[in-house]
């Protein structure tokens, strides 16, 4: 079971992308949308409403 890195739902087995980082860190993402946020635009999760990580941040 792994989850995206960026909005925290939960991949099904055969989807999804892995991308590794220099350092050998592995970032798992469930759409494009949450690839772009992260690398590309360089969003927070935290920060970003529509997560997982944002909801429980809140409380």
């Amino acid at each position: 079971m792994v989850k995206c890195s960026f909005c925290g739902d939960i991949l099904k087995p055969g989807t999804g992308k892995m991308f590794v980082l220099i350092e050998g860190k592995a970032l798992y993402f469930c759409t494009m949308k949450c690839e772009k946020n992260m690398l590309k635009l360089k969003r927070k999760p935290y920060e970003t409403r529509w997560t997982k990580l944002y909801k429980k941040a809140e409380k």
